[in-house]
């Protein structure tokens, strides 16, 4: 091994870099999954119940914490550091499946789920106005599904998506730390 060799990056002598291509694509199915639930609410006007929104704290950590541990690796920060960030991203991930399946069996009605609910409250105007805006207010219950594609509820859809990004990373690390 010549000193040119030992000095260069990883990706110059032509080795893959397992930490950096985990965290960008952890970043990029997080990021896709929250334009995807932001479409669905803004556009097609599907309102997030409480525990959708709870579900998306998962991917608001993954996105920025997975391009700092892309920016980590490719900077060649010591594996520890890229081990702990993907094990972060893979705990979230895993969570948020567990999330996920707490919703999607609350939609099947095998357990009770939150008895809090959500809607858009925004201005309510004058007192007199009050009743009448709240009457028109849509609540949006953790029981009940919006949309199902394949008989498969959002909800459920986040659990696959949780477990993708956790194997994601799970890969990340198992290939960092086999890394010489």
């Amino acid at each position: 091994m010549t000193a040119e060799t030992t000095f260069k990056p990883a990706q110059a002598r032509g080795q893959s870099n397992p930490a950096l291509i985990a965290a960008l694509a952890v970043a990029i199915v997080a990021a896709a999954t929250l334009a995807g639930a932001w479409f669905f609410q803004l556009v097609l006007d599907i309102q997030p119940c409480p525990l959708c929104l709870e579900q998306r704290y998962a991917y608001y950590l993954a996105v920025p914490l997975a391009l700092l541990v892309a920016i980590a690796a490719a900077k060649d920060a010591p594996r520890a550091v890229l081990i702990s960030g993907l094990v972060l991203l893979a705990l979230a991930a895993l969570g948020n499946a567990v999330l996920g399946g707490y919703h999607s069996g609350v939609e099947w009605g095998f357990w009770p789920g939150p008895t809090d609910c959500t809607g858009p409250v925004g201005n309510l105007g004058s007192a007199g106005s009050l009743l009448e805006r709240l009457n028109t207010v849509k609540v949006i219950r953790c029981d009940e599904v919006q949309f199902r594609f394949l008989g498969i509820s959002l909800a459920g859809y986040n659990v696959l998506i949780s477990l993708v990004i956790a194997a994601i990373a799970a890969w990340g690390i198992g290939k960092t730390a086999a890394r010489a």
